[in-house]
């Protein structure tokens, strides 16, 4: 395991304002140049985001995309020290989609809470595109179910319309990018720009692979060999628009998905309309 590194004082403080006093900080990841804790004080609890190396301009785009989404609410604080970059937003208590989507996967049950709170993912993304804004980089970890909603995380490749395209943005998360931005980022013909539609994509991809386990395209049956072709071959791959679907583990859920998870744009659901697809399955 990386050891994480100090959380600087300038952070600290902010953390600290947040809470209301003197903080415990719980380690929780480090990876890629970003270090994470939650930090719990005697007012409340607070997300500790520091960037180091390639990280710091990330959690400074973060901070920038937060900044300018003032009808979020996320309160968020952050500043830059030694060539590094921190961020401090609102602990969300609750569970990730991922999470909620265990007993599913487990075969225990439980699937009418899964759909409620698939849809409800669904409704928080459509609310952010309605404001203007698209994700960009949907995880099965990136939606936090608290008791007041979905909360959407992890903001650092977002984007608002009529923008310039995020610098650097190349798709998002391999397995989860539409074939549209699949296929212009291998054509490296200039930036590559998110849309509702992709962001669309990767929410059915999401909720697919939160219900099955796995990513939700079938290179097998394709006859990709994920670990020869790398990333760049996979990508290359999703871009022709071409590899099936795997198998349907649950057939009613996985049916509402295939649309969005079209190979053409101009054929998925909005994010709104999947949330409605998705309170018709029947359990």
């Amino acid at each position: 395991m990386v050891a994480f590194p100090p959380c600087p004082r300038e952070a600290l403080a902010a953390a600290e304002a947040a809470c209301g006093g003197t903080i415990e900080l719980k380690e929780l990841t480090n990876r890629r140049g970003s270090a994470v804790w939650k930090a719990t004080g005697p007012a409340g609890t607070a997300a500790v985001k520091i960037g180091y190396d390639d990280g710091a301009v990330v959690t400074l785009r973060e901070a920038a995309a937060l900044a300018a989404m003032d009808h979020t609410g996320y309160g968020a604080v952050s500043g830059s020290n030694d060539g590094g970059s921190w961020l401090v937003t609102p602990w969300f208590s609750g569970p990730s989609t991922w999470k909620v989507f265990t007993p599913v996967r487990e075969g225990t049950g439980d699937r009418e809470t899964a759909l409620r709170g698939g849809a409800e993912l669904c409704r928080s993304v459509a609310d952010l595109h309605a404001s203007g804004w698209i994700h960009a980089d949907l995880q099965p970890s990136h939606g936090v179910h608290t008791p007041d909603g979905v909360r959407l995380i992890d903001f650092a490749w977002s984007w608002r319309e009529g923008q310039e395209p995020v610098n650097g943005f190349r798709g998002g998360i391999v397995h989860l990018m539409a074939p549209e931005l699949a296929a212009a980022v291998a054509r490296e013909d200039g930036p590559v720009t998110p849309t509702r539609r992709s962001d669309t994509y990767a929410l059915a991809g999401v909720l697919w692979t939160c219900a099955a386990g796995g990513w939700p395209l079938d290179y097998k049956a394709a006859g990709i060999d994920r670990q020869a072709a790398g990333p760049d071959g996979v990508r290359d791959a999703i871009a022709t628009g071409r590899v099936p679907l795997k198998p349907d583990v649950w057939p009613e859920f996985q049916d509402a998905l295939r649309t969005a998870l079209s190979a053409v744009p101009e054929d998925r659901p909005t994010a709104g309309e999947l949330a409605e697809l998705l309170l018709k399955v029947e359990v």
